[in-house]
This record gives structure tokens, sequence and C-alpha cells, in this order.
């Protein structure tokens, strides 16, 4: 098995988390605004993940025509021909993670798209979601915490 990499990366750049390393957050830090990290822990914290990466109990867009896709910031799309609709479970579904998550969930981007392919839906709204976020990573820091063993 590989070694998760042993450094993060230049300040200011958007941290990227090392694949092939479903089970086990490596090296959650704790960073302030600018994104410098306030202190890296060697320990590491265990996640429930499921085969894709996500938190086992993140909750799931509800519609079968919504997914959360696969990329380090990972797209949450929504697809609908009723544009209202699709923004409409967007929001309830951001909000039910942010419940989930304990915190604002970090959103970097707001996309809208559209498909004119037969039989495919119109639009398609996506939210571009940090992937540590989607895995539970600060709840499992905040866990972490409360058992006495500061992973941060």
């Amino acid at each position: 098995m590989a070694e998760p990499p042993d450094s993060f990366p230049a300040p200011g750049a958007t941290p990227v988390p090392a694949r092939g390393f479903p089970r086990t957050a490596q090296r959650l830090h704790n960073a302030d605004a600018a994104g410098h990290p306030r202190h890296v822990s060697e320990k590491t914290v265990e996640l429930d993940l499921d085969e894709v990466g996500l938190a086992t109990d993140l909750p799931r867009p509800p519609d079968s025509r919504d997914e959360v896709q696969q990329v380090p910031y990972r797209p949450v799309q929504f697809r609908d021909d009723d544009l209202p609709s699709a923004l409409e479970r967007a929001a309830r579904w951001l909000r039910s993670a942010q419940d989930w998550l304990g915190e604002p969930l970090d959103v970097i981007a707001v996309h809208l798209d559209y498909d004119d392919r037969a039989g495919a839906p119109y639009y398609e709204v996506k939210l571009l979601c940090n992937e540590e976020d989607l895995a539970g990573a600060p709840i499992a820091m905040r866990r972490a915490v409360q058992d006495g063993s500061p992973a941060g």
C-alpha cells in the first residue's frame, strides 16, 4: 500500500485529499482563513466511508436524477426540467448536509448547465463541495477531541 503524501499544499493552494486511503484520513489539519495549517498532527482519525469515499451517513440527494460525483471537490448534481425545482432540492440537500456536518459545508462554486439530449432533464445544477466535508472529516475531528485524543 502506498504511503500518504508527507506535505500539505503551499499556502493559498487548495488542499487535495490523497486518493487510495478511503477509510482513514491521514493528516487532517485545522487551517486559518488564509488556508495555512495552524497545527498538524501525526494522529490518524478513522472515518466511516463508503466505496467512493463519502461518509456513510452523509445525506444523499433524494431524487434519482441527482448525484454526488467523484472529484476532489465533488459536484453534487441536481437535474430537472424545472430549474426552480432543481434549485429547491439543492437548497434542501445543502441544509441537511450542513445540519449533519455541524458547520457550513465548503461549497466553492454553483454551476448551472443544461442537457438538450432527448429524454434527459434539461437543467443541471451542481454544487462543487469539499471532499473532506462530504467524507465527514470535521465530524471525526470533533469526535476525536471529545474522546480526549485531539487529532488536530
